[in-house]
C-alpha cells in the first residue's frame, strides 16, 4: 500500500504593487505615490488605494522605496557600549523622536574598541541616511578627519568643532557640584576611579577634578585606574580601601555600583565609612543599596536633541545652532554623608597642634640624629605632613589608625619601622592580607569582637566575614624621653568599651653596632567584665593560634627564621623559644629583626615565612585565654633591628640584653 505524502502548502507571496493597482483600478505609479505619502493624488483616490493595500496586506519594498526616494529613511546610532544604560537611554531618545518622523534606527556597538570605531562608523553610514555618534572613543584628530566623510552626523558628548552639530556636556560644572557637595560634608581626601583612557569624557572629568582640587584649600585628590563597568568597580574595592580616601568619585554609575557591591560584601559601611558618587544617573542609580548620589545627565533628552539637529539637515535645510553645554544636575542620595567622626576630629587643631579635648592623638616618630644612634632619642609628636629634616633618619612612626576601614579593625600601629641604615622592616595592608598593619596589637576574637580585621574563623564554617570589628582608641598620651605611655580603650563593634589597656612604647640605641631596640609593653584591664580571648586554633583550625602583638615584615629577596636551637618556619612555629630572628636580604643589604619576649611571659610563637613574613607571640595558641573581671593580662615584645645578618649565637646573646 502506498501512503501519499501530505501536500505542503507554500505560503502565499505578499501582494505586489501590480495587484494593488489592478484591484484599485489605478496605475502602479499612483500606488507608489500614495504609499510614499505624496500629496499629489486626489484624496478619495488615495483613500481607495490605501483600503485595497490594507485588504491585500500589501507592504512596500523598503529596498525599492529607498531606490525610488534616494534615501533609506534610516539613521544609525553608534555607541561604545550598548550594555551601558546611559547609552541605552540616549538610543531610546533618538528612536522615539526619529520614529515620529517615520525614520528607523540602526544600532552599532563598538564594544569599547577604539581601534575598530572608524570602520564601524563608515560601515554604518553606507546603510543609512545619517549618523549619531555617541561618546566616540577615537582620538580627536581621527574623529575630525572622519566626520567630513560621514555627514550628515551629530556628535554627542564631545567638544564642538564649529562644523559638525554637537551636543556637549558641561563636565566642569558637574564635577564642581560633586566636589562642593563632598567638601560641604567635611571630606578632604577624594579618590577618582578613572574611566577608559580613550574616553574623552573621562579625560574631561579628570581635568575638572584636578582643577577643582587645586583651587580648594586642603583638598587631596588621588587617582586610580578602573574602567567603565560594574566588574571594574568591584575589582578595585580592596585598593580603594588601601588608599584610605573618605570619598570616592567614580567615572560612571556602573563603576560605583560594582564598588558598592564589593564594599557591602566586605562589611564597609557606605556612607558611614566611605562616601561614593557616580556620574550619569542611569535608571538604576536610585534603586542601588544605598541609593547613589550622582551627577544626572538628561540621557533620553540628549537622544531627542540629536534627532532635532539631524532633522533639518535631512530635509535639505541648514543645521541648527549648537545649544549651550548641557549642565548636569547633582542628585543627592544616600551614598554620601558626613566624613567619619574619627577623621573629622583628627582635623580639629589649634594653630596646627591637636587639642586634647577634641582631637584624637596624632602620630609619633622616633628619630636618629645625623645617622648615628643618639644617646637621648626622644619621642616627638609630629603632624601628618611633617617631613624628615636634613641629617635626620626616621626610625619608626606610630600611627593612630583612626582612618582605617572598620573591616580592618582600626587600631594604632607602627609603620614604617626602619633599621639605622634606613631599611624598612614593616609592611602595611599588603595584597595577601589587607588587614595587616606593621606592628600592632591584633587579636582575632575578644568576647566575640574582632581586633584582627577581615574574616573570623567559625567552627564548622571556616573564615566568615562578620560585622564584628572593633577598634582601639588612644585616649591619653604622655612622652618621657624615648618612651611613650598611652591609655587605650578597646571598643566593641557597637562602640561600647570592652577593655582598657596601658601601653608603653620605648626606643633605645644599641651601642655602636648600628642597631636599636624598640619595646612594646601592654597591660589589658578587664574593667568591663570577664574577657574571653580566642583564636582560629581554639575554634577548630589547627596551628592557627595567632593573635596578640604581631609584626608584619616587609617582603625581601630571601627570608629565613631562627629560634633558640631552631631553624626554619616549621621548627619555630608553635615553639616557646624566648626569641626568634628574621634574617632578610634585599639586593645588597642584609638585615635582622630579632623579636624577643619578656623573660617572665614566654608564649608560643605564631610564625609565617613561606606565605608571607610575619610573627608574634600567641595569646590563645591552642586554648581560650580567660581574664576574670577586674583582672589583667600582660603582653610584651622587644624588637632589635640590625643592619646585618645575625647568626644563632649572636642573636641569642643580643636577646638576653633586649629587655635589660
Amino acid at each position: 500500500m502506498t501512503t501519499e505524502r501530505p501536500q505542503t502548502r507554500l505560503p502565499r507571496a505578499a501582494a505586489t504593487i501590480a495587484e494593488v493597482a489592478t484591484a484599485a483600478g489605478v496605475s502602479r505609479a499612483t500606488v507608489s505615490r500614495v504609499m510614499n505619502g505624496r500629496d499629489t493624488v486626489d484624496a478619495a483616490l488615495a483613500a481607495r488605494v490605501r483600503e485595497v493595500a490594507a485588504r491585500l496586506h500589501y507592504r512596500p519594498s523598503t529596498v525599492a522605496r529607498s531606490l525610488s526616494l534616494g534615501r533609506t529613511e534610516t539613521v544609525a546610532v553608534v555607541v561604545p557600549d550598548l550594555a551601558n544604560p546611559m547609552f541605552q537611554q540616549v538610543l531610546r531618545g533618538v528612536t522615539g523622536a526619529a520614529g515620529e518622523a517615520g525614520y528607523r534606527v540602526l544600532v552599532a556597538d563598538t564594544a569599547e574598541h577604539a581601534g575598530d570605531e572608524e570602520r564601524v562608523v563608515l560601515d554604518a553610514r553606507t546603510r543609512c541616511d545619517a549618523l549619531v555618534l555617541v561618546s566616540p572613543r577615537m582620538p580627536e584628530r581621527a574623529l575630525r578627519a572622519l566626520l567630513p566623510q560621514v555627514r550628515p552626523a551629530v556628535v554627542v558628548n564631545r567638544a564642538p568643532d564649529g562644523t559638525t552639530p554637537t551636543l556637549e556636556i558641561d563636565y566642569a560644572d558637574g564635577i564642581a557640584q560633586i566636589v562642593d557637595h563632598l567638601l560641604g560634608l567635611g571630606h578632604r581626601h577624594l579618590l577618582y576611579l578613572a574611566g577608559p583612557p580613550e574616553s574623552a569624557s573621562h579625560l574631561r572629568r579628570l581635568e575638572a577634578l584636578r582643577a577643582a582640587a587645586a583651587h580648594r584649600a586642603g583638598v587631596r585628590l588621588s587617582e586610580m585606574p578602573a574602567g567603565a563597568t560594574v566588574e571594574a568597580g568591584y575589582a578595585v574595592a580592596q585598593d580603594v580601601l588601601a588608599a584610605r580616601p573618605t570619598a570616592v568619585v567614580a567615572y560612571n554609575d556602573l563603576v560605583a555600583f560594582g564598588l558598592l557591591a564589593r564594599l557591602n560584601e566586605l562589611g564597609v559601611a557606605v556612607p558611614g565609612d566611605l562616601s561614593i558618587v557616580g556620574f550619569d544617573d542611569v535608571e538604576l542609580a536610585r534603586f542601588a543599596t544605598p541609593s547613589l548620589t550622582t551627577a544626572a545627565v538628561p540621557q533620553a533628552e540628549l537622544g531627542r536633541l540629536a534627532w532635532e539637529h539631524l532633522r533639518p539637515v535631512l530635509a535639505g535645510g541648514d543645521p541648527v545652532q549648537d545649544p549651550a553645554p548641557i549642565r548636569p544636575t547633582l542628585a543627592v542620595r544616600a551614598s554620601t554623608g558626613p566624613v567619619p567622626p574619627s577623621v573629622r576630629l583628627a582635623r580639629a587643631t589649634d594653630d596646627g597642634v591637636p587639642r586634647a579635648d577634641t582631637a584624637p592623638l596624632r602620630d609619633v616618630a622616633w628619630r636618629l640624629q645625623d645617622g648615628v644612634p643618639a644617646a637621648e632619642a626622644t619621642a616627638e609628636l609630629v603632624g601628618e605632613s611633617t617631613a624628615t629634616h636634613v641629617g635626620e633618619l626616621p626610625l619608626a612612626r606610630y600611627v593612630t589608625g583612626a582612618d582605617l576601614p572598620p573591616v580592618h579593625a582600626p587600631r594604632p600601629y607602627l609603620h614604617p619601622v626602619h633599621t639605622a641604615a634606613g631599611n624598612a622592616l614593616t609592611d602595611v595592608s599588603p595584597v595577601d592580607h589587607r588587614h595587616h598593619y606593621g606592628m600592632s596589637f591584633a587579636v582575632p576574637v575578644v568576647n566575640g569582637t574582632s581586633y584582627w580585621g577581615g574574616r573570623t574563623f567559625l567552627r564548622d564554617e571556616g573564615p566568615t566575614l562578620l560585622p564584628n570589628h572593633g577598634r582601639q582608641v588612644p585616649r591619653t598620651r604622655r612622652a618621657a624621653g624615648a618612651a611613650l605611655v598611652e591609655d587605650v580603650l578597646w571598643l566593641d563593634e557597637g562602640g561600647e568599651p570592652l577593655l582598657r589597656e596601658d601601653r608603653t612604647l620605648e626606643a633605645h640605641p644599641w651601642g655602636d653596632a648600628r642597631a636599636w631596640v624598640l619595646r612594646w609593653s601592654s597591660t589589658l584591664h578587664a574593667e568591663h567584665g570577664d574577657l574571653r580571648i580566642e583564636s582560629p586554633a581554639t575554634n577548630g583550625r589547627p596551628n592557627a593560634g595567632y593573635g596578640g602583638l604581631f609584626w608584619r615584615l616587609a617582603a625581601a629577596d630571601t627570608t629565613s627564621v631562627l629560634g633558640e636551637g631552631l631553624a626554619g618556619e616549621q621548627a619555630v612555629h608553635g615553639s616557646r623559644s624566648p626569641w626568634l630572628a628574621f634574617v632578610q636580604r634585599r639586593e645588597l643589604a642584609s638585615t635582622t629583626l630579632l623579636l624577643v619576649q619578656p623573660p617572665e611571659q614566654v608564649r608560643p610563637w605564631f610564625v609565617r615565612v613561606a606565605e608571607y613574613p610575619g610573627a608574634g607571640p600567641a595569646l590563645a595558641w591552642d586554648a581560650v585565654t580567660h581574664v576574670p573581671a577586674g583582672g589583667t593580662l600582660e603582653a610584651g615584645l622587644a624588637a632589635v633591628l640590625v643592619d646585618r645578618a645575625l647568626g644563632a649565637d649572636e642573636a641569642a646573646e643580643l636577646a638576653v640584653r633586649a629587655w635589660a
